[in-house]
């Protein structure tokens, strides 16, 4: 590593902890969330910085770009008396410090577990790497998602959808009268939107050989939905259509591990000379349920409504 990569990585550091204390002790919530998306910006950087390309444009896209759009919404949805919270700057209380303290020992823990590893030991990627030419794709991230360890990909697309029915089983808000988009976002739909739609597709197509996937994919095409809700607000609601784009994914990933079984093979272990094709289908299917789940959650559970302040 040559010094100036080194001093990069130390100025990442330092600005990642303190954005961290800043956002946390700052009254103003707006610019708190503009710190969050900041943050998220810089911890991608981070990310990239550990040769982790994956990771960053998952958060890049989801931490940063859709949950700080999330932010910003219930921000505006606040109002102005809402964007101050009095509470802040933290002080010091028994429960933050003993929120403190759990965290504290949950990071010793970690260290010691990292300090007691055996000296030279490298995890299991020598196996992972000597069955890639088994897993039907070449990238190392998506041959673990969607081969090595799927049964865990499948569990976090049903609590995806967990997630949604959580938001829908809460009371419905009015839905708010719509507001003209401004000429500045409808050019930005008018140009963003369809280059979205495109790079989620290619996202999901190299994430066979190169960064990207069903997950990176998903963050893109939800980020342009949100996009064209803002610019022109729509509501999808828990219709039986909805429902079952959502569920899409979920069932088609399913549906292949039972035909494995039946054709007399184990759960979710894809056969060499079809692994590439299961899991592109896997991954198509996944892309178009994850999006829309992420969209479903940014708009909420929104009933018909003559105003915010309707009865």
């Amino acid at each position: 590593m040559t010094a100036d990569a080194a001093a990069l990585d130390i100025l990442l550091a330092v600005l990642l902890v303190f954005l961290v204390w800043r956002l946390l002790t700052l009254s103003d919530l707006f610019k708190a969330t503009i710190l969050f998306i900041v943050f998220g910006l810089l911890l991608s950087l981070a990310w990239v910085r550990l040769r982790a390309p994956d990771v960053a444009l998952a958060e890049a896209a989801i931490g940063s770009g859709v949950t700080g759009a999330l932010v910003l919404d219930a921000l505006r949805r606040l109002g102005a008396h809402g964007a101050v919270d009095e509470a802040r700057p933290l002080r010091l209380n028994l429960a933050r410090l003993s929120g403190g303290l759990l965290v504290a020992c949950l990071g010793a823990i970690l260290l010691w577990s990292v300090l007691s590893l055996p000296a030279g030991w490298r995890g299991l990627s020598a196996e992972a790497m000597a069955a890639m030419p088994h897993s039907g794709v070449t990238n190392p991230v998506t041959a673990s998602l969607l081969n090595f360890r799927s049964h865990d990909t499948l569990l976090e697309i049903a609590v995806l959808m967990l997630a949604v029915l959580g938001v829908w089983t809460l009371d419905a808000e009015p839905k708010p009268s719509a507001e003209p988009a401004g000429p500045i976002l409808d050019l930005l739909v008018r140009i963003l939107l369809p280059l979205m739609v495109v790079v989620a597709g290619y996202l999901l197509w190299a994430g066979g050989h190169a960064p990207g996937g069903a997950f990176q994919g998903a963050a893109v095409l939800a980020a342009g939905g949100i996009l064209l809700h803002l610019a022109r607000p729509f509501y999808l609601g828990n219709h039986v259509i909805i429902r079952l784009v959502i569920g899409f994914g979920f069932a088609v990933f399913l549906a292949i591990g039972v035909m494995l079984v039946v054709g007399g093979g184990r759960f979710l272990e894809f056969p060499s000379r079809h692994a590439g094709t299961l899991i592109l289908v896997v991954e198509a299917a996944a892309t178009i349920s994850i999006a829309l789940i992420l969209l479903a959650l940014f708009v909420g559970n929104v009933r018909e409504g003559a105003g915010r302040d309707a009865p």
